[in-house]
């Protein structure tokens, strides 16, 4: 079990142990109001047995918290779907995994996404693409199937450039400076950012280099999807929720990255920036 799926599981445990002692009901009390055996009250409070659903409801009930039942209930089922490992998702090959996500990119109205690590895929050229579907093909060592992916994957910037949703970028600005691909792979997206910052839909901000971080600092790309979904990249696996809580974190937090970004000649300044440092890079 990955770590922080382990953590939630441990969180919702003791979420249920402070509804019974809000209640004021020892285990035996619980149990003996509940029908449940103490030792399974036990194995739930410390995340050794997954509770079902009915489990909640009747120990929402017993502990006079019913109006907690319906997000009791979200919040555990996010558990088991909160994190997909990567090894799970590249099973399917790459084009599938484009595939599938394509009609949750199509019916997003608002985008916002935050990256620190590289350009986000709506903004990703082919040549770009096409370096960053090779790299995870040797690096997780799947079929070569490059050609197929690069096309899948390129229904993202189809989303941009013709449909109908808006897109709000927050870029650090050493995304900027991670080349993939040659120099005329970089020159590529790079034209291609200065014409996204004139993009009437497209709202992109870049985070200069040595912005000060008072309130908020950068940490793991992450998308959301209008507000319904949050999707976060890190190494091993992907982080995805829809409780309206962690939701409101995030966009909490997208809000004061926004803040540090600057946009229009500024954010194209900075694109500017990076592709001459790229430029007089001796080797590329």
């Amino acid at each position: 079990m990955p770590e922080q799926q382990g953590e939630a599981k441990k969180a919702f445990g003791v979420r249920l142990r402070n509804l019974r002692l809000d209640a004021r009901l020892s285990g035996r009390q619980l149990s003996a109001v509940t029908g449940m055996r103490p030792s399974k009250v036990s194995r739930i409070e410390h995340a050794r047995q997954n509770p079902t659903e009915d489990d909640i409801r009747t120990w929402c009930r017993a502990c006079s918290a019913e109006n907690q039942i319906p997000e009791l209930i979200a919040a555990h089922r996010q558990i088991d779907e909160m994190w997909q490992e990567h090894r799970q998702q590249l099973r399917q090959g790459l084009k599938n995994l484009s595939a599938k996500n394509k009609p949750l990119y199509e019916r997003t109205r608002l985008m916002r996404v935050y990256t620190s690590l590289n350009i986000p895929g709506f903004l990703q050229k082919p040549m770009y693409v096409r370096a960053v579907v090779e790299a995870v093909t040797q690096f997780h060592a799947l079929p070569d199937d490059v050609d197929e992916a690069v096309q899948a994957r390129l229904g993202r910037l189809q989303v941009l450039t013709s449909g109908p949703g808006q897109f709000a970028f927050a870029v650090e600005a050493s995304a900027l400076y991670v080349a993939l691909g040659d120099q005329a792979t970089m020159e590529e997206q790079f034209d291609f950012l200065i014409a996204a910052t004139r993009m009437n839909h497209v709202s992109l901000g870049i985070i200069p280099l040595g912005t000060t971080r008072n309130r908020v600092w950068a940490g793991e790309n992450f998308y959301i999807f209008d507000e319904h979904t949050v999707r976060s990249d890190q190494w091993t696996g992907t982080y995805e929720t829809s409780r309206p809580i962690e939701i409101a974190t995030f966009l909490r937090i997208f809000n004061l990255l926004r803040e540090q970004a600057v946009y229009g000649d500024a954010a194209r300044a900075e694109i500017e920036a990076a592709r001459r440092y790229l430029q007089s890079r001796e080797t590329f």
